[in-house]
C-alpha cells in the first residue's frame, strides 16, 4: 500500500469537507408565471439570489419563470403539494379560497402599488388568516389601481359608462356591473384582439398594462376612477415542510428579505405605471379626471360590492366587516 504524504491527507480532508458542504446545501425551487423579462419576475429572482447571498451560500434557489413549473392557476397547490418549493401567484385564482386576502383587491381607493402593497401585508399581519395554514406565507404585494380605459368613448360621468362592454373578470367584472357596464369575463391576453376589433368598448386594467400588454394602442381614453378601481393580489408562499426544514437564523434572515422585496415589488408596479402611461401618452391617448363630486358618486355606486363581499365572508367564518374597516383605517 502507498504511503499517504501529509499534504495529499489534509487535501482529501478539504474535499471532504467540501463534498459535505455541497451536499448540506439546501436547494430549492421557486416557480412564477410571469416572464422572465417582466420587472416582477426580475425581482423574483433577485429574492432568490438574495437568500442565497445572505445564508452564505446555506439555501440556493432554482428560479423557474413563465409558468415552465407550475401554472399560474395552479401554483398554490402545486407548492402545497411540493411540485415547487415557493411559488408566486395571483390569489384571485383561486376564488373564494380566500376570503381575508381577497378583501384586499375590493375598490378600496389606494392610489398606488405601494400603498395598496403595504395596507395588503399588513392585513396579512393584523389576522393571520388560517386560509395560508397550509403554506408558509412570504409577502404579497399589489398593483396600482385599474382602470377604466375606453377605445372610441370618452367616460367623463357614471351615466357615460352604463350600457359599455367591458373586458374585465372577478372582482372588476363585479366593479363594472355595480357601474351599470356589462362586463366580458376574458383574460388579459385576449385583452388586445377584442379591443382592437371593437368587441368590448373598454377594459379595466392598470396603467401598466398600456405598455406592457401594448394597450395603450388600441384605447383612446383612460378615466381615473380611482374610488372604484380594482386591484389583484399577488402572493409569494412557501411550502409549509420546507421552511419548516430550515434553521432559525435562515428563517429569520428570510423574513426580512421578505419585508424588502415587498416594497420593492410595489414600488416596481408604480414604476412600471409611470412607463405605462408615457406609452399611453405618446400613442395620443387622452386621461379623464373625475371631480370629487363625480368620484363620490362612482364609489357609492361600487359600495354594494364591498357590503357583498362582507355578506359572503361571514358565511365562511370570517368578519368580513373587521377587514374592511381595518383597510379603510391603515390607507
Amino acid at each position: 500500500m502507498k504511503k499517504v504524504t501529509i499534504p495529499a491527507f489534509l487535501a482529501l480532508c478539504i474535499c471532504a469537507l467540501f463534498v459535505v458542504s455541497a451536499s448540506a446545501k439546501t436547494q430549492l425551487t421557486y416557480a412564477n408565471f410571469f416572464p422572465p423579462t417582466h420587472i416582477q419576475s426580475q425581482l423574483a429572482e433577485s429574492w432568490c439570489k438574495e437568500v442565497e447571498k445572505r445564508t452564505n451560500g446555506e439555501i440556493a434557489i432554482n428560479y423557474f419563470p413563465a409558468g415552465t413549473l407550475t401554472k399560474a392557476p395552479q401554483t398554490y397547490d402545486g407548492v402545497v403539494q411540493g411540485i415547487a418549493d415557493i411559488g408566486m401567484t395571483v390569489l384571485a385564482y383561486s376564488r373564494g379560497r380566500f376570503p381575508v386576502a381577497s378583501a384586499i383587491d375590493l375598490p378600496m381607493g389606494y392610489t398606488s402599488g405601494v400603498q395598496a402593497t403595504a395596507v395588503a401585508n399588513a392585513v396579512l399581519n393584523k389576522f393571520e388568516p388560517k386560509e395560508f395554514d397550509d403554506t408558509a406565507m412570504m409577502f404579497v404585494h399589489v398593483h396600482g389601481p385599474g382602470l377604466l380605459h375606453t377605445r372610441d368613448k370618452e367616460v367623463k360621468t357614471l351615466a357615460d359608462v352604463k350600457g359599455l362592454k367591458l373586458r374585465g373578470t372577478g372582482t372588476s367584472g363585479l366593479i363594472q356591473a355595480a357601474l351599470g357596464a356589462s362586463p366580458v369575463g376574458k383574460s388579459m391576453r385576449e385583452c388586445y384582439q377584442m379591443l382592437q376589433k371593437g368587441v368590448v368598448d373598454g377594459s379595466f386594467h392598470p396603467v401598466e398594462a398600456n405598455k406592457g400588454w401594448k394597450l395603450g394602442e388600441v384605447v383612446h381614453y383612460m378615466t381615473q376612477n380611482f374610488s372604484s378601481a380594482y386591484y389583484t393580489t399577488f402572493a409569494v408562499f412557501m411550502n409549509k415542510d420546507k421552511w419548516a426544514a430550515l434553521t432559525p437564523d435562515q428563517q429569520k434572515i428570510i423574513k426580512e428579505i421578505n419585508t424588502e422585496w415587498a416594497t420593492k415589488h410595489g414600488i416596481a408596479w408604480d414604476e412600471a405605471d409611470k412607463l405605462g402611461m408615457e406609452f399611453f401618452l405618446s400613442k395620443g391617448g387622452k386621461v379623464i379626471s373625475l371631480s370629487d363630486a363625480e368620484s363620490k358618486k362612482w364609489a357609492e355606486a361600487v359600495a354594494p360590492v364591498i357590503d357583498g363581499y362582507i355578506e359572503k365572508a361571514s358565511k365562511k367564518g370570517v368578519d368580513g366587516k373587521a377587514v374592511v374597516e381595518f383597510i379603510k383605517t391603515n390607507m
